[in-house]
């Protein structure tokens, strides 16, 4: 049997065919991944959550409710989705100081209430802050010195990263990467 060279047209067609069998591939590798769990320990309204949010490839409704509902806005109460890329930030980001405890929250969720009451005291807090669309989350590591956990999230490279030392957290976001 003689190979015939394959042009452009026949190659994208082939590849095309053979695409029909990879959508499931990343399913199947997904499905590989760990489950993921987290602890939290909410500061300012004493609530404790140890969940596991990522199991069998997927994201687990039931779970991300309830971190939701702890991560909610404790000054207004209200729950808004809290992004499953930020959990998987601060699992990477607990696993990666090597912290054995839970992450303390300082704040999730922050409603446009509460944004603007903040903004008005603090030139620190961005009107657009992503805290109100479920993307960033401060926090602290009870066995991380505060520097360390600045330092290993800024190693990460996963998104936002703020110092507040004389507030004694970190801010960590999923937007572009840049600190401050």
């Amino acid at each position: 049997m003689e190979l015939q060279p394959v042009n452009r047209r026949g190659f994208l067609a082939g590849m095309a065919v053979a695409g029909l069998g990879l959508v499931k591939v990343p399913r199947v590798f997904a499905a590989m991944e760990p489950a993921r769990s987290l602890s939290f320990r909410c500061v300012n309204t004493g609530e404790e959550l140890t969940t596991k949010y990522f199991a069998s490839g997927k994201y687990l409704p039931g779970a991300l409710h309830d971190v939701n509902h702890v991560l909610r806005d404790w000054r207004t109460n209200q729950v808004h989705p809290i992004d499953p890329e930020l959990l998987d930030l601060v699992s990477e980001l607990h696993a990666a100081t090597g912290s054995k405890m839970p992450i303390e929250v300082i704040c999730g969720y922050r409603s446009p209430a509460t944004n603007k009451m903040l903004a008005g005291k603090s030139t620190k807090v961005s009107p657009r802050s992503l805290h109100l669309q479920g993307k960033a989350i401060d926090l602290r590591l009870g066995d991380v010195p505060l520097a360390r956990l600045r330092d290993t999230a800024i190693k990460l490279r996963r998104g936002g990263v703020g110092f507040y030392p004389a507030s004694n957290f970190v801010h960590v976001d999923t937007g572009r990467f840049r600190t401050w």
